[in-house]
């Protein structure tokens, strides 16, 4: 996606998940690349396991939208259960990405949620977390996925953006797996 028009990010996924965090730290990563940002959740009672929504805006001019994203560049989905309660795909834009955290093709996505035009990517996040994390928070892999599926920003500002925000917060150890689920989602998402 080009750099120079203002991209629009939705997270879905499900409190626990990591949606916002994920849609903070793209935005940092942004941030870091000399761009302006705007990432912010969108959620009702706050509890595991509760569906959430969170945003992230980029832009390389000053960005004077303050409102949910309703026709999204892309779409990020962290949890497929989330199909059934709502379309994931609303709005989003006929050239726009979906990625998706599933083991499922991009053709099985598509045909299941019968999308026409926008681009279908899948990666395995759930795996990739518990591979690299111990844990099944999706977040940072879907980072590299969304990364790969948009160039919103560029893939060694996401790394640097993880590894010190979550080197601060968790420490070295967990920031560079972290990292590695990026890179390994990054390399394994799969478009169709």
């Amino acid at each position: 996606m080009s750099a120079e028009k203002l991209v629009e990010i939705r997270w879905h996924g499900r409190g626990g998940q990591g949606a916002v965090t994920a849609s903070e730290i793209l935005a940092e990563a942004a941030w870091e690349e000399g761009r302006y940002f705007q990432a912010f959740p969108d959620y009702g009672g706050e509890r595991m396991g509760a569906p959430i929504r969170a945003y992230t805006r980029i832009s390389d001019s000053y960005i004077l939208q303050h409102s949910q994203i309703v026709n999204p560049d892309a779409v990020a989905v962290l949890d497929t259960t989330l199909f059934s309660l709502m379309d994931v795909t609303e709005g989003l834009k006929d050239d726009g990405a979906l990625v998706v955290n599933t083991s499922e093709s991009p053709a099985d996505i598509r045909k299941a949620l019968k999308l026409d035009k926008a681009r279908v990517y899948t990666v395995d996040a759930s795996r990739i977390a518990v591979d690299t994390l111990g844990r099944d928070i999706p977040n940072t892999p879907m980072i590299g996925a969304i990364v790969k599926a948009t160039g919103v920003v560029s893939r060694e500002g996401v790394l640097r953006t993880i590894r010190e925000r979550l080197g601060t917060r968790l420490g070295k150890t967990m920031a560079e797996a972290n990292a590695k689920a990026v890179e390994r989602a990054f390399d394994e998402t799969q478009q169709g």
